[in-house]
């Protein structure tokens, strides 16, 4: 691959291996204080699980990197890795889902990110940690999109690359993913690359961390999320559907239906964002990314991790042809 070749998507962020860890004995509860589902296993006890499974080279923008691809887009990956198995692994599955591999960075005397998955029911508490790369941006030509979101505490100064790299590409498209020490830097401290994102990406409770307010209308959210910046501001809301404000207006699409139960929720936002991004990228409108976005959400929740269930551009718009007639994007009023 020659570094001056153009690519449509560069996707920027840290890559992981998630170690799912299938487990039956706990309890969930609703905490009052905080207002959150807990998980509970018994302190000093020995838990069993059912079975594990490893997936190599995931994290939001690698799953991006390959949900994009699979949709029909030339695309390239801005990661980090260490010097060690797990860096071999997560190369090896690149490769497997052919994706470019020019810009991944192999830092010798690093270890690889790697998370691990307490998998309950049809949800998953994940425990995280972000080694400590030493982030640069490379030569990445004139794409026309960067899909940019989750890295490490470390990387205020790499933001601050993006955002030059932006203002001096104003042809490059830019669709903000946050992710999670991102969301906690709330707007302040990012607010330069709210206002260069040409699309933004959260869900309800992101949103309401982001812009530190108790307001519950997910489409007021994604109107506010607008007046600091980005052009367009998508907001999942679960089970209950997504939300967009182009603007003008705000805009709902329900989830897209489906016979086949959720196995876990692992990827659901990533595959909506990229697919949504992916439609803006092949000239759609963002009311018709609103509909992309959910089919391929649908699809990933009925596997294991974040990328095996996401679809070929055929195989979604096979989705949207045979869709239900309640399946449809409506204006609403804020």
């Amino acid at each position: 691959m020659f570094m001056n070749e153009e690519f449509d998507l560069i996707a920027i962020g840290d890559i992981t291996t998630d170690a799912f860890i299938r487990i039956k004995q706990a309890s969930v509860y609703y905490d009052n204080e905080d207002k959150e589902e807990k998980i509970c296993l018994t302190n000093g006890g020995k838990i069993p699980y059912e079975f594990t499974k490893i997936i190599p080279g995931v994290g939001n923008s690698p799953n991006a990197a390959v949900c994009t691809t699979r949709l029909g887009l030339k695309t390239a990956l801005v990661t980090n890795l260490g010097d060690d198995e797990n860096g071999k692994d997560i190369l090896e599955a690149l490769e497997k889902n052919n994706i470019d591999r020019t810009f991944v960075r192999v830092h010798a005397e690093h270890v690889s990110n790697y998370h691990y998955l307490l998998w309950h029911k049809a949800e998953r508490t994940v425990l995280t940690k972000h080694e400590d790369y030493d982030y640069t941006l490379p030569d990445i030509g004139n794409p026309r999109w960067i899909y940019f979101s989750s890295v490490s505490e470390n990387s205020l100064e790499y933001h601050q690359e993006i955002v030059r790299f932006a203002q001096e590409h104003p042809e490059t498209k830019l669709a903000f993913q946050p992710g999670t020490f991102q969301v906690k830097l709330g707007y302040e401290t990012l607010k330069e690359v709210y206002k260069i994102s040409e699309v933004f990406f959260c869900n309800k409770e992101e949103a309401r961390l982001i812009l530190k307010t108790k307001e519950q209308n997910v489409a007021k959210l994604a109107k506010e999320m607008v007046e600091r910046g980005p052009k367009i501001a998508a907001i999942t809301n679960g089970s209950k559907g997504a939300y967009m404000y182009d603007g003008e207006h705000a805009w709902f699409v329900p989830p897209y239906p489906s016979s086949k139960p959720q196995v876990e929720s692992t990827g659901a936002g990533d595959s909506f964002s990229s697919t949504f991004t992916t439609a803006l990228a092949l000239g759609k409108s963002p009311e018709e990314a609103l509909m992309w976005g959910p089919i391929n959400s649908m699809s990933v929740v009925q596997h294991i991790g974040a990328q095996e269930g996401l679809l070929t551009r055929e195989e979604l718009e096979k989705y949207l042809a045979e869709k239900p007639e309640n399946y449809a994007v409506q204006k609403i009023d804020i």
